[in-house]
This record gives structure tokens, sequence and C-alpha cells, in this order.
């Protein structure tokens, strides 16, 4: 970078000498492996430094607990400020360096808006600055900068060059533990008291174990390298064994075993996996670490500590769940580079694991024993994660995004996860441990009762069917349809394996997987939802502009109809998918009828099309179109739109959040307003008359639907289909066969006018009252 002083003068590149870095790191290795204390190798450190970059200046701030920095070595500014001078993270220059953990240089620091003057470290006379964060295991422990009296523009290799070095000062400064690790630990991380922590639910169930630490980083001993070529053979060798050992996991007889039905998503993510180890860029980037004097394996390990913490500060949800996948391939990489056999747990995991970790990558948790895995504790992780969706598939509770996770845990500490509530106990006491092992039972016990009612009829006390249908999303949800006795699937979202892949999905592959879902469905119906993107489900292809409020812009059919030929694509492979079978097909967030139109016009050229090229009998024998409600506008245009449709799918997450103007993702508000309040029940209440009227079926398949008490009132408003994920069925249909409908009807409209924010206590004292089982 160049930068011009006050005057408009470009001030003097600083030379740079292309064979320095080599040399700088073969001096540095000599003095790390040398005799004497930390500290005394430490102030060598910053001289040589300071030499290698003919620098006045040379200083090491190291981080200290509360996330202060504290100069810890310095050449060139007042020694009396050694371990004296203190910069709060984002404090000054040096802050800003660790808070965004990205390098600064600058000929004229002082003319920063960040600059901040300390007067003790008499750096008054320096007036270049270059500087870099040291990153140890993805996390910023300290910033090392140079300074220069003169203005002095410093060139990109020589930033480079300065990160390389403090990668190899990051190993000395963890090594020697110059700052101990029960500083950093809050207050309560040291008393080994009883902890509850929250998180988020990402997998039901509830796990009681002892803590296993999942520290996969690998001990990088040798830094320096002698002979770059040998270290870029070393690198192609690691590679290629990397590859064959997840060819060896997609043909692994226990995967299938474990995976089920659901194999095929298990697949997904290892080819997905994969296609990572083949990343040009990244291998790119090793390489050029190498050739800067590295070891192969202090490179994998440069290029990770830099990737994650830029990742760290991008938005995008799925780009930073693929960061997982990277750490794992870093990982598995370096353990073939240091000659370390794979680390896997099986068989030497206590019999009731609970995994804690800061995140994991898939094959990561492949490795351990399923059998011994009781539940998984992440600092991070989202649904999205491939790791979590194998983990449900697996059957393990999941809590995620538990803050401050590996602070306050401690190897083989008891531990208790409820995934139904994104809660975690550390060192429980025996009270609550008893509270939770009863709860276990009465789980099971529960789950054994709804899997009784499995083959009972779905029928209410007074003899009115209700359909209970199955939400899904990957084919390892479908086993779940035999599991629960589901009537058939009301939501099939069809843009989880688009999520889940690197690429748009050809039109062969989603018939394929179009047509195994409708192979395991039999003679059960299936809704399969078209391409439902944008707001909270990003796609890794599709780079959209950033918006303001995702939630309410280009999304779900709005993108579809701007991108026609990839709704066509989609609604091909669902033709093709079923040819003399019934098939049914929903379009989401159709906000005015004009919107169906157009989507209907697409489908109709499709089966034209298809009809043309090979004739009536590939055409499905039963094809039945409709429509989600999502958007309130749609409420005002029925009568028009219901003379159009088949049937009716009210998602009452999104209807509900836009009736209300209330983000339910947003935990300040999420549970601001009711699903139970007079206004939605009166909502309901309108739509479910109307479809009445005009013959069309109307389904039900938003969380309400999914819960005892909520769905007694949306029977009672005379909603005769509810669809769910497999959990709420068995509950649901408890719920309906204790229920009388004529009873609850009458009640639940007497509700409506009243002016309460909620009527949920008094239905649930009406069930109480009538005998209806809520759990």
């Amino acid at each position: 970078m160049r930068t011009q002083d006050s005057s408009g003068r470009t001030p003097a590149a600083m030379t740079y000498d292309t064979s320095a870095p080599r040399r700088l790191l073969g001096r540095l290795r000599d003095v790390m492996a040398g005799g004497g204390q930390p500290q005394e190798r430490l102030d060598k450190v910053v001289t040589l430094i300071a030499e290698s970059y003919d620098a006045e200046v040379c200083s090491c701030y190291v981080m200290r607990a509360g996330e202060v920095l504290e100069l810890f070595a310095t050449h060139g500014l007042l020694q009396s400020a050694v371990h004296n001078t203190r910069l709060r993270v984002g404090e000054g220059l040096v802050g800003e360096i660790a808070a965004h953990a990205r390098p600064i240089a600058l000929a004229d620091a002082w003319s920063h808006p960040a600059f901040a003057y300390r007067p003790e470290t008499g750096e008054e006379l320096y007036h270049s600055l270059m500087g870099v964060p040291i990153v140890r295991g993805g996390r910023v422990v300290g910033v090392l900068v140079v300074q220069n009296r003169e203005e002095r523009t410093y060139h990109e290799e020589a930033v480079e060059t300065l990160e390389t070095v403090a990668m190899v000062l990051a190993e000395l400064l963890t090594v020697a533990q110059l700052v101990n690790r029960q500083e950093l630990l809050p207050v309560d991380g040291n008393a080994l008291l009883p902890l509850r922590l929250e998180g988020m639910g990402l997998n039901g169930g509830v796990g009681i174990g002892v803590a296993v630490l999942h520290q996969p980083q690998v001990r990088v001993g040798r830094l320096v390298s002698e002979d770059p070529e040998a270290e870029h053979e070393r690198v192609r060798a690691a590679l290629s064994t990397l590859r064959a050992e997840v060819d060896g996991m997609l043909d692994d007889d226990t995967v299938k075993t474990h995976a089920g039905d659901g194999f095929g998503d298990f697949r997904d993510v290892l080819e997905t996996y994969r296609m990572f180890a083949e990343d040009t860029g990244w291998i790119t980037k090793i390489n050029e670490a190498i050739s800067s004097g590295l070891t192969a394996e202090a490179a994998v390990q440069k290029v990770h500590d830099d990737t994650r913490v830029r990742m760290a500060h991008v938005s995008d949800p799925y780009i930073r769940e693929r960061l997982h996948d990277l750490e794992d391939l870093a990982n598995r990489l370096l353990y073939h580079l240091v000659g370390g056999e794979q680390v896997s747990s099986r068989g030497a995991l206590p019999d009731d694991a609970v995994l804690v970790c800061r995140n994991l990558g898939p094959t990561e948790l492949l490795d351990y024993d399923r059998a011994k895995l009781r539940g998984l504790v992440m600092e991070e992780g989202s649904r999205t994660m491939h790791a979590v969706i194998i983990a449900r598939a697996l059957g393990v509770p999941v809590v995620a995004r538990v803050g401050g996770l590996l602070t306050k845990v401690e190897p083989y500490d008891p531990i208790i996860l409820d995934g139904d509530h994104g809660q975690v106990f550390i060192r429980p006491g025996d009270d609550v441990r008893e509270a939770f092992e009863k709860s276990l039972k009465h789980r099971r016990r529960k789950l054994a009762a709804y899997s009784a009612l499995k083959s009972e009829p779905s029928v209410t006390r007074d003899g009115i069917p209700v359909d209970l249908m199955l939400n899904a999303g990957l084919l390892m949800d479908l086993p779940h349809l035999d599991e629960t006795g589901a009537a058939g699937i009301g939501l099939y979202r069809t843009e989880v394996p688009f999520m889940a892949r690197a690429s748009l999905p050809q039109v062969e592959d989603q018939q394929q997987l179009y047509r195994r879902i409708l192979d395991a469905a039999g003679e059960r119906p299936v809704v399969f939802r078209t391409l439902d993107v944008g707001s909270d489900k990003v796609l890794p292809y599709w780079h959209g502009q950033p918006e303001d409020n995702p939630a309410l812009g280009w999304r779900s059919i709005r993108i579809s109809l701007d991108r026609p030929a990839i709704l066509r694509a989609q609604l091909r492979a669902l033709i093709q998918a079923a040819p003399g079978r019934e098939l049914r097909i929903m379009f989401p967030m159709i906000s005015e009828v004009s919107e169906f139109v157009a989507a209907r016009r697409l489908l109709d050229m499709e089966l034209e099309r298809e009809e043309r090229l090979r004739g009536p009998g590939a055409l499905p024998s039963v094809l039945k179109v409709g429509t989600m409600l999502e958007v309130p506008a749609l409420i005002w245009q029925l009568p028009q739109l219901l003379s159009r449709i088949d049937f009716i799918s009210l998602g009452s997450n999104d209807l509900v959040q836009f009736l209300y103007a209330c983000d339910r993702g947003n935990p300040k508000i999420a549970d601001r307003y009711d699903v139970l309040s007079p206004a939605v029940l009166r909502v309901v209440d309108q739509i479910a008359r109307q479809c009445r009227t005009a013959g069309v079926p109307l389904s039900i398949c938003g969380e309400m639907a999914g819960r005892p008490l909520e769905a007694l009132a949306l029977i009672a408003l005379g909603v005769r289909t509810l669809s769910m994920t497999a959990g709420g069925i068995g509950p649901v249909k408890m719920m309906l066969r204790s229920l009388d409908v004529g009873g609850a009807e009458e009640y639940v409209r007497g509700l409506m006018d009243l002016p309460d924010r909620s009527v949920r206590e008094k239905l649930r004292f009406f069930a109480q009252d009538h005998g209806v089982v809520l759990s």
C-alpha cells in the first residue's frame, strides 16, 4: 500500500530484500531454540525483528485478562514502559489491530484517527507504523509492531513477512505461557461451582454424562524449513492421503448403517467437504507460505489462522459455517503432516460422553463412537452446520451458541444438556441431576406412549378426523413417516438440499432426489414447496446485495420469478420424478394473486414441454397446485386466489411475524407477542371460513401446528390438516384423541372477542377442566 503525507508527497518506500524473510525466520528459529527465560528470548526477538526491518522500534503486546493488551517487550521505546503500558482492545492503533485481527501499515500513524499517544513510552519521535495481529488457534493473543522516525511506506511483502514472523512468535507466547491460562478464566470459571449456561437448542433431547473436550489442534513443533521443495512435496502427499481418507468415509458401511435412509444427505455433506480439499485458493496460500520459509505444517496453521480471524467478521451465516469444514480439513492435514495417527475416539470414549467444543467439522464428529455419545455442546454452530445435520441424523442432542463454554468446563466434568430448551448444566448438583434423570425417564415413557399411538386413527373423541402431516427437508427425515404414523409430508422444503451443495443442483440430480422422496412416502401425499431462499437461508453460489430488511426483501418466490430458469428447472425435475403418480406443488411467499398466476404459467409451460417430448404418459396422473399463505396482504385477496388453487397452507411463523411487525429471530422481542392472541385466532378463523366456503383444503404448517395447546385452538377453528416436525406428531395426536371439538369450538370462538394480550392460560384451564391431554 502507498500513502501520502499532508503536503501530498509520497513517502519513500522501504527497500525490500526478497531473501530477507528466510534469513529472518532462520535467526528467529535459533533464538527460540536457545536457552534462557521466556522474557529474555522475547527481548531478543524484538531486537532481531527491528534489525531485520531496519526499524528504530519493534514492540510486542500480549493479551491479558479483560481484553487488555500489555507491552511485554520493546526495542526502541522506553524500557520503563514494559509491563506498565496497557491498551484496551479497540484503543489506539494496537487495539484496532487486535479488535479486527487485521494488519495496519501507515506512513504517518499520528494522522490516523485511531492513534492514541502514550507519553510513558517515548514514542513521540516515531511517525510510520506497521503492525500485525499475533494469532493462535483462531484467537488474537497479541500484536507485533515496528515503527520508524521518517514517514515510510511499507511494502505488502513486508507486511506478509511480519505476519509470518508473528505466527512463529505466537508459538513462543503459547509454549512459554507468559500469561497463565487461569488468569483469562472468568471468576466463576475458577471455582468449581455448578453453572447453568444458555444456548440454542439445535436438536432436541436430554444428554447426561461427562464432558469430553474436542481439542483437535496439533502441536506444530518445527516452524522454519530448510528445503521448500521438500515441504511442497509433503503437502501434496498429505493432501492425497486426506482425500483418500474422505473417500473411505463415503464408502464406510458403519456410516451407511447409522445414516439409514438419510445416507443421501450424509453423502452430500461429505462430498461437499471433499470439494474443500480440492480448493485451489486454499492450497495456493499454503504453498505461498511454504515458499516464504515455513514448514508445511506451519504453513497450514498460518493460512488457517488467517482465514479464521478474517471470517469471524463475515456476517453471512452460510459462509461462516463453512469455516468449520475448513478447520476440520486443516486439522486432518496437520495430523498427516506431523506423522501422527489420525485421531479417532472410537473405543476411547467414556460410556456417557458429552462432546464439548468451539465448533466441529462433519468428519470430526464421525470419528467418535456414536454409541457412546450422549450429546454435543458448542460455543458456535447453527442449524445449517454440516456437523449439526449429521448429529440430527444420529439422534444426538445438540446445544450451540453457548458463550464462554470452553473457559468454564474442564475435562470429565459432569454435564447435562437440554436440547429442547437450549440449556447446559456444568457440574450440576445432585438435585438437578436427579430432576433431569427423572425427566429423561419420563421422556422415554412419553416417547413409548406416542409410539404406541402411531397406528391408531387420528380422530377426536367426537369422531372428527384430523390429518397429521410431517414437515421435512432432508432424506434423513423420511424414516419419521413410519416411526410417527404421519399421514404424509405436508411440507417438503426443497431448498435444504440446495443449501447443502456448493453449486446449483442439475435437473437430473433434483429429479432423483424427488423420486426417492415419493418412493419413501408410498401412497401417502407429499407437498413439495418450491425453492424458498433468501432472508436467513443463503445459498453459497448466489451473491446478492446486502439488504436492510432481508425477511422483507428479495426472497422466495420473488427470486424464483426473477430467475425463471431456476424455477423452471425445479418444476421440470418435479414433473419428471412423478410420471403416473400424484404430484403436489406449493409456491411460497405469495403476496398477490398475480404472483401465483405467473408461477402457475411457468408450471404449465413445463407440463406442455414434458408432454411434447415424452407423451402424456410421462405426466403425473394427478396434479395439485397450492400456495403458502404467509403475507397478510393475501388474506384480502382470498376470493380471487381460492378459485385458482387446489389447496392452501398457512405458514404461521412468517404470517404472525408480519402481522405483528415483529422479528421472530430477535431475542428482545421474539416472545413479546403470542400466537394464542385473539388477533391471531381471528385471522385463522377468517381464513378457515373462506376456505370451507370455497371447498379448498387448508393446512397449517408453522410451529404452532406442532404444539398441543395451539393445535387445540386450530382444530377448534376448523383446521383439519396440521403439518409439523416429527417430534410434534405424538403429543398432538394424544391431545386430539382426548378432545371433544364441539365444546372446544364454542369456547375458543368466545375468546376471540377478548382484549387480552393472550388467551393461553384460559385455554390451558379449559383443557384441564375437560380432560384434554397436553403432555
